[in-house]
């Protein structure tokens, strides 16, 4: 009879003590878990260390469920469509799996699976495109799911390793695109969201645009006469994804536009101005994603992201039965793809910090906040004027830019998503950097429909201080910049407390810097347990103007602040009571400057 050895054997690092065996006895040792914590499938595991082959037959169920990481990501700059020479569809995967095996560390001769994501295309695009990197003879699977196709292709990759049927694989997305809104390619043969067009003109009357636009503005539309939204709402949601796009080397574009500019953009359709409507783009994005086991064998603790949960929900009864443009165009395929999320990490919405989601139209971002469980129902014109999806609010949502910015390749978006997240969580944003991000949440939505949400965390290591440092990194020549950091230190040891002491978000304009050079930080001790953000966006109540050495001496007590005002050092604008307060972050200012 064949025999199988097993020890059980599985090595600690941060997560709990997991079981280990002794060699010498073979004999398990106890593991010491965490209330609701996921576990990953582990070897087989005999009384005596040895099972039967039929044994083994009928345990091999519970290997599924397997702990998936992302090891690797890596994405072009999307791209007007045409705009780039030679940036034909193979180019721009080998580009962007290219940049992801960089990442892992690894050589395309690791992946053992693949899945492919496009929504243009013949069959076999992925074959076409992976043999530009590679020909191996693996398995590669072809995806479209609308929109969702990207996120769709990564989460068939999550589940390969979660079951067990492999222990590295990449999901790509890619799209080649044509200029101009999107248009129906068969007319031979019924159109995939064509019941969602019938549900909308029981409702709504229907105009000559685009129907896209046309199926998610009228649900903003919905939301303003249900909860009172307007439509500046929708034009501030595309000014903040505007905003940040102007961080993000990789968005297709990079301008920042007043409200008046958004607002005054050529009109699409129901309250949607172009400025508001993602663009079609070329480009592609690349995600590697491993077991536990893979990542230990090939050192990849340190960066390896773990996907918490990933679901997906497709069209329920409610899409077309009750009349709600909103569930026509997916509110309840998030909210209950969301919901699933949630309990199985067992996490909540209110523990987020960074998003990013499917804005393909503002009017849908809008109405994702409550459907992500984010805010209540009727709650996101409320969220939106208080700044909560922003730099210094109570979460970062679209740091990117978003699609209204970044741009749409359709298959290529769910794993640019993918991207940020890992490189927010990993310190690794640049000046977009979320600081303290600790649990990323991506959206990705295609009608017709599909929703993918997923979450997601550092794997192996804990990130607050080096989140902290990439924070602040690009003022580092500065000298305030230590001040800076100690009051990040402050708000991480003891936030909550200064926060109530405070209530208030500052602007620090600092200038006289190296070579004459002006910064500006963001100090919210208002929201959540606050934090500091280098060139960010938040709205200030008060705007503090010095320069780089007097605010040093300042913020150490050498400097007088009443002296400095009245010399012209020391400008304030805005809340004057708040500028009194800053004695507050002076008591721990010094003694946690030491340290740092």
């Amino acid at each position: 009879m064949e025999r199988v050895r097993n020890c059980g054997r599985r090595s600690w690092l941060g997560r709990g003590i997991e079981g280990r065996c002794d060699t010498n006895t073979n004999t398990q040792r106890p593991r010491a878990k965490k209330d609701g914590e996921r576990h990953s499938a582990r070897a087989l595991r005999g009384g005596t260390g040895t099972l039967t082959m039929a044994q083994v037959l009928t345990k091999v169920p519970k290997m599924a469920n397997r702990r998936v990481f992302v090891v690797g990501v890596g994405m072009t700059k999307f791209e007007k469509p045409g705009r780039r020479e030679d940036f034909g569809y193979p180019q721009m995967v080998k580009e962007s799996v290219g940049k992801a095996l960089a990442d892992a560390k690894l050589s395309y001769d690791k992946i053992q699976q693949a899945t492919i994501g496009y929504v243009y295309g013949d069959s076999t695009c992925g074959q076409r495109a992976l043999y530009e990197v590679g020909m191996t003879g693996i398995p590669m699977y072809n995806v479209n799911n609308n929109c969702s196709t990207g996120s769709t292709a990564l989460l068939l990759a999550k589940n390969i390793i979660a079951g067990g049927q492999a222990d590295c694989v990449l999901a790509v997305g890619f799209e080649k695109m044509e200029r101009g809104s999107l248009k129906a390619k068969y007319t031979d043969r019924e159109n995939p969201i064509e019941k969602h067009v019938y549900s909308l003109a029981n409702v709504a009357e229907l105009e000559s645009a685009p129907m896209a636009p046309q199926l998610f503005g009228n649900a903003g539309k919905e939301h303003m006469a249900k909860y009172g939204t307007t439509p500046l709402h929708l034009a501030k949601i595309a000014y903040k994804n505007h905003l940040h796009s102007t961080n993000n080397p990789y968005s297709q574009f990079q301008e920042e536009y007043t409200l008046d500019q958004i607002q005054a953009s050529p009109m699409v359709t129901c309250h949607l101005t172009k400025l508001q409507c993602c663009p079609t783009s070329d480009g592609s994005g690349a995600a590697i994603l491993a077991s536990e086991d893979f990542v230990v064998s090939h050192g990849l603790q340190n960066q390896a992201i773990e996907i918490l949960a990933m679901e997906m929900a497709t069209d329920l009864p409610s899409t077309f039965e009750e009349e709600s443009p909103m569930k026509i165009v997916g509110f309840d395929m998030t909210r209950t793809a969301a919901q699933k999320v949630f309990s199985i990490a067992g996490e909540s919405p209110a523990n987020v910090d960074v998003v990013e989601l499917h804005d393909c139209f503002s009017a849908n971002e809008l109405i994702t906040y409550e459907a992500l469980g984010l805010c209540g129902e009727g709650e996101a014109g409320k969220m939106i004027d208080a700044g909560d999806n922003t730099y210094g609010g109570k979460y970062v949502i679209n740091p990117s830019g978003g699609l209204i910015s970044k741009g749409h390749p359709l298959g290529a978006t769910g794993l640019a998503q993918c991207a940020e997240l890992c490189w927010q969580l990993r310190g690794e944003a640049g000046k977009r950097q979320v600081p303290g991000a600790k649990l990323a949440l991506q959206h990705n939505i295609g009608l017709g429909g599909a929703a993918v949400v997923a979450l997601y965390r550092m794997g192996f290591r804990g990130n607050e201080r080096g989140i902290v440092a990439a924070a602040t990194s690009a003022g580092e020549e500065f000298k305030s910049a230590n001040i800076f950091n100690a009051i990040e230190a402050a708000l991480s040891e003891d936030g909550p407390k200064l926060v109530n002491k405070v209530k208030g978000v500052y602007c620090f304009q600092v200038k006289g810097g190296p070579d004459g050079k002006e910064a500006k930080w963001i100090v919210d001790a208002k929201n959540g347990s606050g934090s500091v953000t280098f060139n960010g966006a938040a709205k200030p109540d008060v705007t503090i103007t010095m320069n780089d050495n007097d605010l040093v001496d300042l913020m150490e007590g050498k400097l007088n602040p009443q002296k400095a005002f009245f010399q012209g050092k020391l400008k304030i604008k805005g809340n004057m009571g708040l500028a009194m307060k800053l004695q507050e972050f002076q008591k721990d200012t010094k003694q946690l400057k030491a340290k740092l």
